[in-house]
């Protein structure tokens, strides 16, 4: 245990991986789901509030938290390929 800051060139941390949002049955939340809850609870959904961390005796693991972070970064890359084929539609239309 460290009770301080730590200063290394490489860190390995052994953990899960978040693919299973690309599975077909991930339920993906619509981004009006989504506002919703930024909206009343002020943080992402899945993702610990600023209060709920700095509350917490023990912090967050690192290798959870870059779980739940890649989580959003693939989920906002599932919404910017459909925003992509929705736009690519609409450009079909106008011709």
């Amino acid at each position: 245990a460290v009770n301080g800051s730590i200063i290394c060139t490489d860190l390995l941390v052994k953990t899960g991986w978040a693919d299973y949002v690309f599975d077909e049955d991930y339920d993906l939340a619509t981004l009006t789901e989504v506002e919703e809850t930024i909206k009343m609870k002020k943080h992402l959904p899945g993702i610990p509030s600023a209060n709920e961390i700095k509350n917490s005796a023990n912090g967050r693991r690192l290798g959870e938290m870059q779980v739940l972070l890649l989580e959003k970064i693939e989920e906002l890359t599932l919404y910017a390929i459909e925003a992509d084929k929705r736009i690519k539609k609409l450009e079909q239309k106008s011709k």
